[in-house]
């Protein structure tokens, strides 16, 4: 298998300032791999090691995963204020290009803003199956609707981030970053009914970041003809994927399992 492209991927992530190993993408082969693939994708502020948990379960059922590491991230929040969202478009479409090329079927799974790029990926390839977690047409804070106005003076938002969380998640949060994020919402926003890849919906009521009713929003408005949505209750919060989700080894069993099945869908051409 060509590895040619992840290896740039990883020089690019030391040449940008990553130094933690977590925080770098990763690409897992097994020895005998079932002939699918699944591009894992962070969310805004993280880090490939959020979808790190997920990855390996995948792996250990014959899954090839591609951690991707979104531009801007796990380096400074100076860094991921420079960013376009077709940066992050970019890299998760070279890890798709490069998967389709050895000929194997590829998923996503997505987590809030890697949610939205899951959803673009999806309206504009072949994909097999999608999961989205947390995903959001809307974000609860009311002044994000008006964030390209406040970037003009207000440069960052402070999030509290626990010590041991401060190698993995920025404390400081660039509102040119959001605006790129509402650039890609409002698009999709838009062409949900142009999605017809078989979708699973993870989500919750006790999600603070997001909307309420924005992911049911999102199941309503998919193309798909085959779509599940679950949502956890008031004590699970946005960040489904890692440790401290109580309800994380559910999220990874519905994960794998909605990856597993074996769908039948027409396949409808992508434009």
């Amino acid at each position: 298998m060509d590895t040619s492209w992840f290896l740039k991927e990883t020089e690019l992530a030391q040449a940008s300032g990553v130094s933690h190993l977590e925080n770098m993408p990763f690409l897992l082969i097994p020895p005998d791999h079932n002939g699918h693939a699944v591009i894992l994708v962070h969310g805004f502020c993280s880090t490939p090691r959020e979808m790190r948990a997920l990855g390996e379960l995948l792996y250990q059922h014959q899954f090839i995963v591609y951690g991707a590491r979104l531009p801007g991230h796990g380096t400074t929040p100076d860094d991921l204020a420079q960013q376009l969202v077709e940066n992050w478009q970019a890299t998760i479409r070279t890890g798709y290009s490069a998967l389709t090329r050895e000929g194997l079927k590829v998923s996503a799974v997505g987590i809030s803003t890697g949610a939205l790029l899951t959803l673009d990926l999806a309206r504009h390839t072949h994909l097999e199956k999608i999961i989205l977690l947390a995903p959001f047409l809307k974000l609860r804070h009311w002044l994000a609707e008006h964030v390209a106005f406040l970037s003009r003076f207000i440069h960052y938002q402070k999030k509290n981030i626990t010590k041991e969380e401060l190698d993995f998640y920025y404390s400081l949060r660039p509102l040119k970053g959001v605006v790129q994020i509402n650039r890609l919402r409002w698009k999709l926003k838009k062409e949900l009914s142009k999605i017809f890849t078989p979708t699973l919906i993870l989500a919750s009521t006790g999600d603070t970041t997001i909307a309420a009713g924005t992911a049911q929003e999102i199941y309503a408005g998919l193309a798909s003809q085959t779509k599940q949505i679950h949502i956890y209750g008031d004590d699970i919060p946005h960040g489904l994927a890692t440790e401290n989700n109580p309800c994380q080894q559910d999220v990874l069993r519905r994960c794998l399992e909605f990856l597993s099945e074996e769908l039948s869908q027409p396949v409808v051409p992508t434009d």
